[in-house]
């Protein structure tokens, strides 16, 4: 289905997201996307320029979307689109309102993020490494747990970027944003036991830190499949995949220092909402101590 030729002021937006916010084409095209279908149900319902769309538009659209079956998530994200682009248009002079702005869309129920707890990480890490891709494997989930990682972040590593004498890691996360990270001992230790055996697998001028069997920058896919294969050989109960690690490098960080602020300046979050996720797990841990442990708490068997 054509949806007509490109709009400008859209095709405007998406260049000036690609190279002043520096978003990925992943991010870009859902955007696009976003943007592309509300067009298309203005030009169906109310065929109005984006200089002349109300409020009352907006929450139309919205209304019909929810009528239709969609998510509230997927909603908050087509709003959230909106947002941005007039905001980009009042930058640009094109308009002199939001109508996105004050927009609500239905709450959305956040899932929480699955963690392991200290004694499954324990496990997990506590795996003998002989071979150079399980000693590599092996220092690629320690500095994930150590510092938080994204998946991104990690195969994006070069070995300049990791400062071992101070014991610091510098990344690169969303939007470009440049973040410094402590290392924990443990990480650094597997990392120099990896960095050992390095050139058994690197191709020669490879910069990249973590390298596949065929020497050059490892994948997303093969550390997905990696964590997943050692997950198994360990025994874990769970399927694990590597934001499970940062998950749980955030619980156990606040769950033991109680910083909500220094925990979403290691995450690199731009919004403290955000992390604010992670507050709920160690209540859900707090919430099952108490259960446990309070005399008036304890339930008599039996009872209902």
């Amino acid at each position: 289905m054509s949806d007509g030729p490109a709009d400008p002021l859209v095709e405007g937006f998406l260049q000036h997201l690609a190279h002043e916010r520096r978003l990925s084409p992943r991010t870009l095209n859902a955007y696009r996307r976003d943007l592309t279908h509300f067009s298309r149900w203005n030009r169906k319902h109310r065929e109005v320029p984006w200089q002349r769309l109300q409020q009352a538009e907006i929450r139309q659209y919205i209304a019909a979307e929810h009528r239709r079956g969609l998510s509230s998530t997927s909603l908050r994200r087509r709003l959230s689109a909106l947002r941005s682009f007039y905001r980009y248009l009042l930058r640009e002079g094109v308009t002199k309102r939001n109508p996105a702005q004050g927009v609500r869309t239905p709450k959305v129920h956040r899932r929480l993020p699955a963690t392991l707890d200290v004694d499954q990480m324990h496990r997990l890490l506590s795996m003998q490494a002989r071979t150079p891709v399980e000693i590599r494997d092996l220092a690629m989930m320690e500095l994930t747990y150590s510092c938080g990682l994204r998946l991104a972040e990690l195969v994006s590593i070069d070995l300049q970027d990791l400062d071992r004498r101070d014991a610091v890691l510098e990344v690169t996360g969303k939007g470009a944003k440049t973040r410094r990270l402590p290392v924990g001992s443990k990480a650094l230790e597997a990392v120099d036991r990896w960095l050992e055996v390095r050139d058994t697998l690197a191709r020669p001028d490879e910069q990249a830190l973590f390298v596949s069997s065929r020497g050059g920058r490892i994948s997303p896919r093969t550390v997905q499949q990696r964590l997943e294969l050692n997950a198994r050989r360990q025994g874990a109960a769970r399927r694990l995949h590597p934001h499970l690690l940062r998950h749980s490098f955030a619980s156990h960080l606040l769950e033991s220092s109680g910083d909500l602020r220094a925990v979403q300046e290691l995450l690199g979050h731009a919004d403290i909402g955000t992390t604010q996720i992670y507050t709920h797990l160690d209540f859900q841990h707090l919430a099952r101590v108490y259960d446990q442990a309070h005399p008036r708490a304890k339930r008599k068997k039996g009872s209902t």
